[in-house]
């Protein structure tokens, strides 16, 4: 007999509807996988055989044909046990196959018939209420996740037998439901407050305009001043995620299988902070079945990259289109996928090799040489690309000893919501533009307009130190930012000169 289960796999974030076909007839006993299965679908042979024996369901000793459709996509995970194990029973006619058709079922089996969490869920939800699919069947642990998506009946199940009383009984089961609200939060706890931060006022200005407007931005200073401590509090003062955003990026950590301990939806903004050995797929994505990398794991949110200049110069290259574009696409022999990659960029460095360049108190050992091939690691390109270039300096004995006096964080956040707000208002009707940072060429023209003292400002700054068009461009970002924060239209000259101010890495050079 043949029987039709519906499942799902994942092609980047985004989910294909796989049918699971399974054929149940005469021959020799054993079981045949086809359509491009990876290993843990093999596998999954012996999983399912000694699971329904286990949930004492009787195993057909036929010969059964299992093939997964369509044939020329490549499918992985143990999240096809489920449904294989369904299509079996389906076949062996020991459950109703009437609902079968309505259903995607997606799960891992343990060999005592329970069901165990898979990755990629929620992208799988939401591509099955688009196909207009009415249900999803999934182990309970995702059932929280699952039911994110509003307008479709998810059902979860603790084992292999529940799930064959589902089908036999539809009557006897209510869906989750989930209030979405309640698992969104205005305010995060636990997060870093900047009431923390000892002095350093220059560098929290950068921390306020780097959240306000979505700028990236590099500390440069020595060891022990400050830097890693202030990158690690932007988070808190940036807004917080709102309900698509949210959204978006707990598909992303669900692709990648990081939401089986976290509940339903992402509520705080990423912050990812690779060391600095990654190699460039771990930045970027990749393998055989792509997947996001520390990139896209920091989409809407923040990443962090420690010590910069001890990454290799080719990692750091894999950053400067995903910079620019705000996606990385990853290409192989069968299929090309598309991760969303709209980060805010926080590096830290050493001005040198010894690390006391330019410091007060401790003479550097480095020979001008050494400090040239320290900052070559950086290539031009990727510097034009960090908006806020910022020196840390180290604190004054006065400063260590004191207690913090810093503004908290909450009333730094207002600010920044407030400019966030007015440029929200200055982009109602562009599609996908969040944040300054964001803004292309044809966007500065329109709001980005100089008078002449500004102009002239600009001009000056860019022959002195022999800015590309691109870091003009920066500059000019920074400085519509900056006159947000000040509750202002129009862009004066006081505002190009606080950006240029922030353009550290250009004029030691």
């Amino acid at each position: 007999m043949l029987a039709r289960v519906w499942s799902a796999s994942i092609v980047g974030i985004d989910a294909v509807k796989v049918g699971v076909e399974v054929d149940v007839s005469g021959g020799l006993p054993g079981i045949v996988v086809l359509g491009l299965p990876d290993s843990a679908i093999q596998e999954s042979k012996e999983r399912v055989k000694a699971t329904l024996k286990n949930a004492g369901f009787a195993f057909p000793m036929r010969k059964i044909v299992i093939n997964l459709t369509p044939a020329d996509l490549r499918k992985e995970g143990p999240c096809f046990d489920l449904p294989i194990s369904v299509g079996i029973l389906a076949a062996s006619e020991q459950v109703s196959a009437d609902l079968l058709g309505d259903y995607i079922f997606l799960g891992e089996v343990s060999l005592d018939g329970s069901l165990r969490p898979v990755a990629g869920v929620l992208p799988i939800a939401a591509a099955a209420e688009k196909m207009g699919i009415a249900g999803l069947v999934v182990p309970v642990d995702n059932a929280q996740e699952a039911a994110i998506v509003q307008g479709l009946d998810v059902y979860g199940c603790n084992n292999v037998g529940e799930v064959v009383d589902l089908l036999n009984n539809p009557g006897k089961y209510k869906p989750v439901k989930l209030d979405v609200a309640k698992n969104l939060p205005q305010t995060v706890p636990g997060v870093a407050d900047l009431k923390d931060v000892k002095g350093q006022a220059h560098a929290r200005r950068a921390l306020e305009i780097a959240a306000a407007g979505g700028h990236n931005l590099i500390f440069v200073g020595p060891p022990g001043s400050g830097k890693t401590m202030l990158a690690r509090r932007l988070p808190g003062i940036m807004p917080p995620l709102g309900f698509a955003e949210a959204l978006e990026v707990t598909r992303i950590h669900s692709v990648a299988g990081l939401l089986k301990n976290r509940g339903t939806l992402v509520r705080d903004r990423p912050f990812r902070s690779p060391h600095h050995s990654a190699s460039g797929p771990s930045l970027v994505g990749g393998g055989g079945f792509p997947r996001p990398g520390e990139i896209s794991l920091s989409h809407r949110g923040v990443l962090f990259l420690d010590e910069l200049t001890e990454f290799k110069r080719d990692v750091l290259e894999f950053l400067r289109q995903p910079l620019e574009d705000g996606f990385v696409t990853i290409s192989r022999t069968r299929q090309s996928v598309t991760f969303p990659a709209q980060f805010t960029l926080v590096a830290s460095t050493n001005p040198c090799p010894c690390g006391y360049y330019g410091d007060t108190i401790q003479q550097c050992s480095c020979s001008p040489r050494q400090r040239e091939q320290y900052w070559a690691k950086l290539s031009g390109p990727l510097m034009d690309r960090i908006d806020l270039q910022v020196a840390v300096n180290r604190l004054k004995p006065e400063e260590i000893t004191q207690q913090p006096t810093g503004e908290h964080s909450a009333a730094v956040l207002e600010r920044v919501q407030q400019a966030r707000d007015r440029a929200a208002n200055r982009f109602r009707d562009e599609r996908n533009l969040l944040c300054n940072a964001q803004m292309q060429s044809r966007h500065l023209s329109q709001w980005c307009k100089l008078d002449d003292a500004s102009r002239s400002l600009l001009e000056a700054a860019i022959n002195k130190l022999g800015l590309s068009a691109r870091a003009s461009d920066r500059i000019l970002k920074v400085a519509r930012t900056i006159a947000d924060l000040a509750g202002e239209d129009d862009i004066k000259a006081h505002h190009v000169a606080e950006a240029i101010q922030y353009r550290t890495i250009d004029r030691m050079q």
